[in-house]
């Protein structure tokens, strides 16, 4: 049973982790281009076209 325990405090450590993690990005910016990556498929890569995999 105890081990139950351990197991509960790592999963609501690592929770919390993950949750600043989140508010981290939205405070630096992370989420705020949502249009972008939308359509960048719907654009032709210039470096495919050149045969140039760099």
């Amino acid at each position: 049973m105890e081990i139950m325990y351990i197991l509960i405090g790592c999963s609501v450590f690592l929770a919390l982790v993950f949750l600043c993690a989140f508010f981290w990005a939205n405070e630096t910016g992370q989420h705020n281009d949502t249009y972008t990556p939308s359509v960048r498929i719907l654009f032709d890569d210039d470096r495919a076209d050149e045969g140039n995999p760099e």
